[in-house]
């Protein structure tokens, strides 16, 4: 398991035990990695402004505050159906495992009515989506795009040319029903678009991104939006 993956399935684990919390040697068990290692994940949880909170002594542990879990949510059942849809239908997408996962944390907390109607409704939707890409090229692009690191890629072209090359990834986009990776390509010195379905291997280093940016890409295709709106 990707450390941002660990990371993610620990806090809804800590977000699960409630008021008793959950000790190191637990999560360390569950996790399968070192009591150090879960003590360095909640460190990073916690300097990324997660709510946690710790007890000392026998029978202590972690947990996560009252105010990070998620409350009562108020959707009609067609709201609710529509984010299992969008979802299901862009299994291909950057994160959509955690999209996937957030969907989920939303309909478990629908009261009891609305849910039955909502699964009652979405049994009537069917997706094909394409095939996924590969879990491990995905999660390796997934996380250094959010902890903008050098990725080590192993591309074929359309061309048929396979290199090896280091990319600082920048964005994801879709166009014409395909995921791209965006980044800079550290081999040609340039900007690049990359098919993720091209991509045979991914590798997060341990080098960090220099820094280009949205800007350097140019005018994004005809019709594209970022998925970013500004709330309130």
């Amino acid at each position: 398991m990707k450390r941002i993956e660990r990371l993610h399935a620990l806090s809804e684990m800590l977000r699960r035990s409630g008021a008793r919390g959950v000790s190191a040697d637990r999560l360390a068990r569950e996790f399968e990695v070192s009591v150090r290692t879960i003590k360095r994940d909640l460190d990073a949880l916690d300097n990324s402004g997660v709510p946690l909170w710790s007890r000392p002594g026998p029978g202590g542990g972690y947990g996560l505050a009252a105010s990070g879990s998620l409350p009562p949510v108020s959707l009609s059942p067609a709201q609710a159906v529509a984010l299992m849809a969008a979802v299901s239908a862009a299994a291909d997408a950057p994160y959509a495992d955690q999209a996937a996962a957030a969907v989920q944390k939303i309909v478990a907390v629908l009261d009891p009515t609305t849910k039955a109607r909502a699964n009652g409704l979405a049994r009537r939707i069917w997706v094909n989506a394409p095939p996924c890409s590969s879990r491990t090229v995905k999660s390796a692009l997934e996380e250094a795009m959010a902890e903008q690191r050098v990725v080590r890629i192993r591309y074929t072209s359309s061309q048929a040319a396979t290199t090896t090359r280091d990319v600082e990834p920048v964005l994801f986009a879709a166009t014409n029903g395909q995921w791209h990776l965006i980044a800079w390509c550290r081999l040609r010195n340039a900007m690049r678009w990359f098919a993720v379905s091209r991509i045979e291997q991914a590798s997060v280093t341990r080098t960090a991104c220099s820094g280009h940016g949205v800007d350097e890409v140019g005018e994004p295709p005809r019709n594209a939006r970022p998925v970013h709106r500004r709330v309130g």
